[in-house]
């Protein structure tokens, strides 16, 4: 078989978690040549560097360096950076990862320029609209060759928007890949002794969708939940950079909570595998807790991952604070301890499922 070239597109923390696993299958088969793009959208050593260290991907071939900017100025600075990239130097497929900026941007660049498009994590939907994610993921979604969908729900919404059920591939996670592989090193972390914390007995949150933080007054009763919840245990808050600077400019401060900054991926692992609850606005979070056994409470209205509520420790608690807190203390008392079932295929493979449909394909 003739060599294959692959270029694989990072740009912010959740892509480098899901491209260790690819990375890693694709480097097992000779005939496959991969270049690694980093667009640049995380550009802090703690958002972006430290991942690449520590999930032991190769450091990129190109890095766009597209900085700071609004979403639609990133996408923009992307497509522009990709096209005379991609002109001079054509790969014979762009593999995308997630639903953030950069992948919807290349995406956009690489089905404009005549290359195919593989799209890990396809087919999850919030039905929600006023995400961005959501737009990126069906945008991503239609103009891809490739569809490789991390849970049955990702299938059917795929089938039922008319997408060919032969472009569509159910692999499995590749997050939980890359977590499998993983937890042994997270294992050897000081972070807990770092923050002074007992296994089972603090809380962690993460907080950075914009319907959460850019609005302060309802930053301002998150904040304030949470304060409440650290009288019953410690409550760790690794601070993502947006949510740092909304919280400056509305003059919310952080009393009473064990505050850390953005944290490298072994890290946070460390800090998810004992937590005794784990409270989140994001994706990947209710994936990973569900493999780790530990409680989820998602603030937001919706979920894009079904199965983490149906088959996983997630449970869907929405955006009230008082709610949120209601439920926290459910989970402290004993009164809400979910017993999850691994979903079916989040067994270490997902990325080697992929690059064998890639394989056939070509």
């Amino acid at each position: 078989m003739p060599d294959i070239r692959i270029d694989c597109v990072v740009g912010a923390r959740p892509n480098f978690i899901k491209m260790a696993s690819v990375m890693k299958a694709l480097s097992e088969r000779p005939h496959f040549k991969s270049r690694l793009i980093h667009t640049g959208q995380h550009y802090s050593p703690e958002m972006s560097s430290s991942f690449f260290h520590d999930l032991e991907i190769p450091v990129p071939g190109v890095n766009l360096d597209v900085g700071a900017g609004s979403q639609i100025q990133q996408m923009a600075e992307i497509m522009c950076r990709l096209e005379p990239l991609f002109e001079q130097d054509r790969p014979a497929i762009l593999l995308v990862v997630g639903d953030v900026t950069s992948t919807v941007a290349s995406a956009l660049a690489a089905v404009k320029l005549g290359i195919r498009v593989a799209h890990v994590e396809a087919g999850l939907r919030s039905f929600d609209l006023t995400m961005p994610e959501e737009i990126n993921r069906i945008v991503t979604d239609r103009i891809s060759h490739y569809l490789f969908a991390s849970e049955p729900s990702g299938v059917q919404n795929l089938l039922a928007e008319g997408i060919s059920r032969e472009s569509i591939h159910f692999t499995g996670n590749v997050m939980i890949d890359t977590l499998l592989r993983f937890r042994d090193k997270a294992s050897a972390s000081t972070m807990l002794d770092q923050l002074k914390l007992i296994p089972k007995g603090y809380a962690v949150v993460t907080m950075h969708r914009a319907a959460n933080v850019d609005e302060p007054d309802r930053l301002r009763g998150f904040i304030a939940m949470l304060q409440e919840l650290a009288r019953s245990l410690p409550v760790v808050f690794p601070i993502h950079p947006r949510t740092q600077g909304r919280m400056a400019n509305a003059g919310i401060g952080t009393e009473g909570l064990v505050i850390a900054p953005p944290l490298g991926y072994l890290d946070f692992l460390r800090l998810m595998m004992d937590a005794r609850l784990m409270l989140t606005d994001s994706g990947g979070i209710q994936e990973e807790t569900t493999i780790l056994q530990v409680p989820c409470l998602t603030m937001r209205a919706n979920t894009e991952r079904p199965v983490t509520v149906t088959d996983g420790t997630n449970r869907l608690i929405g955006v009230d604070p008082t709610d949120i807190l209601k439920a926290a203390r459910e989970v402290l008392n004993g009164g809400w301890a979910p017993s999850g079932r691994t979903p079916e295929l989040w067994d270490g493979r997902a990325g080697l499922r992929i690059v064998d449909a890639l394989e056939a394909s070509v």
